[in-house]
């Protein structure tokens, strides 16, 4: 019993959060509230899911917040001109600077954390000087023409629901029914046996950070269109609960075991962590310190200790 509770407790955890939540307040159990609260997590959860490959192989990306907020500029004042090679555009942005993160970690060795740090610090003075440092407005029409649809509902079901099934479908075929899947997987848990069993280990950590660079640059186009604008700082504050996300669905930091639909169980619990704190009158200003206490928590209890010989 102890052994099925600990391999399921991000079930149990949501399920668990999402009853004492209703307790609190009865309409939180309400079927419409609840398909409205998975729809506004999207761009929130497809950010996570970039990052479930850079975590997953033993990694972080901290450039995702960054990279969303260039690309809301960036979606913002071309849309008009590029119609939906908007899309393609920023996430082919994304892979780019992702990739040059991973490069930076395998060419020079540095730790990618500092990398992607470093290429996040790029995105925000690039996202600072497209804007003049200011807030931009998205092109209502070409908005509505294009991707009006992703803002309306099909049934009491909101379309961005759909956007983030797909994401999360595809996500879910590279992690399990593709080469690099399985590459990711063997990189994450033992990174020296992959390496000596001829994988090139430097291209599996490259394609990781591109992916996760994409993932949060499409996030970001998402982002935009919701509230048909972007600025340099519109998305910060989504970085700490996209990691929480991550690592109480069970993705260590580790690596090797986790994924994306770990991930999305994880996005759903900081949905509802999200949502108690406004049941329950928690201030704006105290919510990014819940959510590091969260992390704290999830990385005490998720993290492979038999990886670690020593922590500095």
């Amino acid at each position: 019993m102890r052994d099925i509770l600990k391999s399921n407790y991000h079930w149990v955890t949501l399920f668990t959060l999402v009853i004492l939540v209703g307790l609190v307040d009865m309409n939180f159990w309400n079927i419409e509230s609840l398909l409205i609260l998975m729809g506004d997590i999207v761009p929130l959860f497809i950010m996570a899911l970039g990052l479930t490959f850079a975590i997953y192989i033993g990694g972080i990306d901290l450039s995702a917040q960054s990279m969303a907020n260039m690309i809301t500029v960036i979606a913002s004042l071309y849309l008009a001109t590029l119609g939906l090679w908007i899309v393609p555009v920023c996430f082919l942005v994304g892979v780019i600077l992702g990739g040059i993160s991973g490069l930076i970690t395998t060419r020079f060795l540095v730790p990618s954390f500092i990398s992607t740090l470093a290429i996040g610090g790029v995105c925000y003075s690039l996202a600072q000087w497209l804007s003049g440092n200011r807030a931009l407005y998205m092109n209502s029409e070409s908005r509505d023409a294009l991707f009006g649809w992703m803002l309306s509902s099909t049934g009491i079901v909101p379309n961005t629901i759909f956007v983030g099934a797909f994401v999360f479908v595809i996500a879910l075929l590279i992690e399990r029914r593709s080469s690099l899947g399985r590459q990711l997987k063997a990189v994450g848990s033992a990174e020296l046996a992959a390496s000596a069993s001829g994988l090139l280990v430097p291209r599996v950590k490259v394609l990781a950070f591109a992916l996760s660079g994409g993932l949060a640059a499409l996030a970001g186009v998402i982002f935009s269109i919701k509230l048909s604008g972007g600025a340099p700082s519109i998305a910060n504050g989504f970085l700490l609960p996209a990691i929480v996300a991550v690592l109480v669905g069970g993705t260590p930091l580790t690596g090797g075991v986790g994924g994306v639909v770990n991930t999305l169980v994880g996005t759903m619990i900081v949905a509802v962590i999200r949502s108690s704190m406004l049941y329950l009158e928690v201030a704006a200003t105290h919510q990014q310190m819940v959510f590091g206490i969260v992390l704290i928590i999830a990385i005490v209890f998720t993290i492979d200790r038999s990886k670690l010989s020593i922590v500095k």
